[in-house]
């Protein structure tokens, strides 16, 4: 039994997306209202969050533009999508790239960037699962739903004028992971240039013939 099987049979409840979405909208314009946020999506104190919640993983592109994150006007929102998007890889390789391909706007993922993909993630499906709550080691890095992952940015995430490094936390490393973002002046939109965050973590205690 694959990692997306032992997800979904241990799913217990679900939301629908509306509800999420308002959910969404509230907590962004809750984080917009306490920290004076732009209408870039980037917090002006430099050391700000944002939670983002779905209800599902996407396994198409029309299945992911029906997320309202999916506007992708804001570092926050593209980065969450990123991760959200590589739990699928499991399921089906083919699609993942398509939808990363969406993130990455006018350019395509390469044949490098597959090849990396499928080394770091062939056996190891549950590295994107473990940036979302409720994961850990212990459980198989099985998140809890609806899937929650936060987003963050520090003093140094926009230092050159239409990139960003952003960064999430998975709950089987001990620093944090980056993910690059280059910014289309144009449509103001943020695409995904660089996926830094997949290097190895704890494996599962299942997995671990010495836990």
């Amino acid at each position: 039994m694959g990692f997306f099987d032992n997800l979904k049979n241990s799913a217990v409840s679900s939301l629908k997306q509306s509800t999420n979405s308002a959910v969404n909208n509230a907590t962004h314009n809750a984080f917009y209202n306490a920290t004076g946020g732009n209408k870039d999506g980037v917090g002006k104190g430099k050391n700000s969050s944002q939670t983002f919640t779905f209800s599902s993983i996407p396994n198409s592109v029309a299945e992911l533009q029906a997320f309202p994150e999916s506007c992708l006007d804001s570092p926050f929102k593209s980065t969450a999508l990123v991760l959200l998007v590589l739990c699928n890889y499991e399921r089906d390789e083919n699609n993942t790239i398509e939808m990363l391909n969406f993130l990455k706007g006018p350019e395509s993922v390469s044949g490098l960037e597959k090849q990396q993909l499928k080394e770091r993630l062939t056996g190891k499906y549950y590295k994107p699962f473990s940036f979302f709550a409720g994961t850990s080691p212990k459980n198989g890095y099985i998140p809890t739903e609806p899937f929650t992952i936060t987003v963050y940015e520090n003093p140094y995430s926009f230092d050159a004028e239409n990139w960003a490094i952003m960064w999430v936390k998975s709950s089987g490393a001990d620093t944090e992971r980056q993910i690059k973002l280059r910014r289309k002046p144009s449509t103001n939109q943020w695409f995904l240039n660089d996926i830094q965050c997949l290097a190895d973590i704890r494996i599962p205690e299942a997995e671990d013939p010495w836990a």
